[in-house]
């Protein structure tokens, strides 16, 4: 292990860089920050580093290689092995916030962001409100609160009189509740594609999987190279060029399960990551499916009692739904008032780039890249802790506060 980094003093600096986030980008930039001898405070909602990470069900490993997922100055442990698990990526967050010496603050959330102004109505930074009557100064703010922050569940019609159980996978653990059960998972991306593979492993009397739009599904690793070095690989090059090379590795590395009522998509590889949908690597659902473990079906489009009715028009009647249907990033109260997210709630900057608008104010965690997220988080870390260094903080004067 590399010996911890000399601690600078920063007790000289009034008014910190405060962090809003204490999950892997958060306390990324946090070291990155303070490795450059900016004084950053970390403030978090919840009682310890890694929250969303302590929640997430029991079996998640990473799906990017441990090599390429390490923070700024402190590589993952090689005894944590190639795929990390989620326990062992909680006990790396912990390290890591204790060999950078971060500043942390915990239990305490911040709830709305507003801008500084000096005596004469210039630009002077960051004004946060905070849980508990909490006011705080700061002289530049990154929000890296996550991208799956607010469990979202479709108001499907009829939801709310289901008589069986619904619940949203944020709340799912392990398939021990769900030994002997009738179960429906709604929604194909890895996390449902793999608490589907999970249940089907784990005793349940029938698992199945409703679908709405046909994955890409990669295998996370073939003849030994991560396929997170693919992604790594072809980002930057011509959507159209990558669509095609994605095409002719499905047709050689995965089954075409068609027959099974999981059709190879229409729409290329690439295209999709650009609307924002990430393949589906591979743990155990191509042969789930294959051996009618797990049965693909239509996408939900509503409720009647104990009934689910598909888009096809079929109804089935499963005792558990469990909802993998995303997560809504809910900034919108913290910085919403600023004219800083998009239509859809997300940051119209990020990384070292700040919204025109709101120079010092800058977004980390919001994007989920093809490259890995840990790995571009600490990508950013860098850019962002270099940005705030070579502006002194907030910059000044560029907008008046009023």
């Amino acid at each position: 292990m590399p010996a911890a980094p000399t601690a600078p003093d920063l007790t000289t600096q009034p008014r910190p860089v405060y962090v809003i986030g204490a999950g892997p980008g958060g306390l990324a930039v946090a070291a990155a920050l303070r490795a450059r001898g900016v004084r950053a405070v970390v403030v978090e909602k919840s009682d310890a580093v890694g929250a969303s990470w302590r929640s997430h069900y029991d079996r998640l490993h990473l799906h990017t290689t441990r090599r390429l997922s390490g923070l700024p100055g402190l590589a993952v442990p090689r005894r944590f092995g190639r795929w990390v698990a989620r326990d062992n990526v909680v006990r790396y967050l912990e390290k890591y916030a204790e060999f950078h010496e971060l500043e942390l603050v915990t239990g305490v959330e911040v709830t709305r962001i507003e801008p500084a102004a000096d005596a004469d109505g210039r630009a002077d930074g960051w004004t946060l409100h905070a849980s508990g009557g909490r006011v705080l100064a700061a002289r530049a703010v990154v929000v890296a609160t996550g991208f799956n922050h607010t469990p979202a569940l479709p108001d499907w019609p009829g939801r709310d009189e289901f008589e069986g159980r619904l619940l949203h996978a944020a709340e799912y653990r392990n398939p021990a509740p769900y030994a002997g059960r009738d179960v429906l998972v709604v929604g194909v991306g890895n996390t449902g594609a793999e608490i589907a593979a999970d249940l089907a492993g784990g005793g349940a009397a029938r698992v199945r999987l409703a679908v709405r739009t046909a994955p890409h599904i990669v295998r996370r690793s073939t003849a030994g190279w991560p396929a997170q070095r693919t992604g790594i690989l072809v980002r930057r090059l011509p959507v159209r060029l990558v669509d095609r090379l994605g095409a002719l590795v499905a047709k050689a590395s995965v089954p075409d399960l068609s027959a099974y009522g999981l059709p190879r998509p229409a729409t290329g590889l690439y295209s999709r990551v650009k609307e924002g949908a990430i393949p589906v690597q591979d743990v155990g659902l191509i042969d789930a499916v294959r051996r009618g473990a797990v049965e693909p079906v239509a996408a939900v489009a509503a409720f009647d009692g104990d009934a689910v009715v598909l888009a096809d028009g079929s109804r089935i009647t499963p005792e558990v739904v469990i909802a993998a249907t995303g997560y809504r990033r809910a900034l919108e109260g913290l910085v919403g008032h600023l004219g800083v997210l998009d239509g859809r709630g997300r940051p119209l900057a990020h990384g070292a780039r700040t919204p025109a608008q709101a120079p010092g104010l800058y977004f980390t965690g919001f994007t989920n890249p093809i490259s890995g997220m840990l790995r571009e988080l600490a990508l950013d870390a860098e850019k962002i802790a270099k940005a705030v260094a070579r502006s002194g903080g907030a910059a000044r004067g560029r907008r008046r506060v009023g």
